[in-house]
């Protein structure tokens, strides 16, 4: 009777052995298929760079049947006066960087201040900053440069029209973020800081600024990309050729009068998306727990 009932329990544990296994391999299977579809453009067009036009457009097969590094020679040739894409890269962190910094300081700045204090006009203010959500960017571009050049930014070789807003936590989403992993920090942290002598400032950069530092990165490294995808922003603001940023060189490596050698506008967009996607993977790991994690649990 013994011996029954300990087969029949080993013969349930193979089922649910197998039913895991089987699970297991539909569920990496789906990845693989799904991961294959994410990564295979991304894959052609590193493959494209070395193809020529007439191959680009006969196969879709990433790996070049007859590779040349002709693309990437021609990607280094000036366009629009005395820059190339290194230079443009330059030109283009040259406002990023900036603009990353002043954006996540004052996103936390502000975020600290509708999370953690009540004052006169509170939820009104709150609800008009949350309502630029819904104000598209295009909406605000005449006015924006009309001010701007008032103020003589337009065409200013330090980007003041692309910098300068940024100090004043014009990223919306970033605020509401932030706040959101505020309501989840114990006030019980501030208020010990504060019997052992630290005021308002210290509080926020030696106890909070380190709890919210996933979600920081996270806004950073959000900005970042945005920044250095900005099309519109440097064709409206800057007018020197000599300082465009990546973006506009792309575009000026476009030749519509000689005819468009692909495997040099892939080159070209390959070389400056390359340091985004360094960047992204130096910071994932931060990236997702600041997406994924709710705050602290106290």
């Amino acid at each position: 009777m013994s011996s029954t009932k300990t087969k029949t329990l080993s013969q349930a544990e193979a089922r649910i052995r197998r039913r895991r296994i089987t699970q297991l391999v539909v569920r990496y299977a789906v990845l693989i298929i799904v991961g294959f579809f994410m990564l295979y453009p991304l894959v052609w067009m590193v493959g494209a760079t070395f193809k020529t036009n007439s191959e680009i457009f006969t196969t879709m097969n990433p790996i070049p049947t007859k590779p040349t590094t002709q693309g990437y020679i021609d990607a280094m040739n000036n366009y629009g006066g005395q820059i190339n894409i290194f230079r443009a890269l330059l030109n283009t962190y040259s406002y990023v960087i900036p603009e990353v910094i002043l954006t996540v300081i004052s996103s936390v700045l502000t975020a600290y201040g509708f999370a953690r204090f009540k004052f006169k006009g509170h939820n009104i203010f709150f609800a008009l900053m949350m309502a630029m959500l819904f104000l598209p960017q295009v909406v605000l571009n005449v006015p924006q440069f009309l001010l701007y050049n008032k103020f003589g930014w337009v065409g200013s070789p330090l980007y003041l029209a692309l910098i300068v807003p940024t100090a004043f936590a014009t990223e919306t989403y970033f605020i509401f973020m932030l706040v959101q992993f505020l309501r989840n920090i114990p006030k019980d942290l501030e208020e010990a800081a504060e019997i052992d002598g630290c005021n308002v400032v210290q509080t926020l950069v030696k106890i909070i600024v380190p709890m919210l530092m996933p979600a920081i990165v996270s806004c950073a490294l959000f900005k970042f990309m945005w920044s250095s995808n900005d099309f519109l922003g440097p064709l409206l603001y800057v007018k020197t050729p000599a300082k465009y940023p990546a973006t506009i060189f792309v575009k000026l490596s476009m030749d519509s009068d000689a005819g468009f050698n692909w495997n040099r506008v892939l080159a070209t967009s390959l070389i400056s998306i390359a340091p985004n996607i360094v960047v992204f993977f130096l910071a994932q790991n931060q990236f997702v727990e600041g997406i994924s994690a709710g705050g602290v649990k106290g």
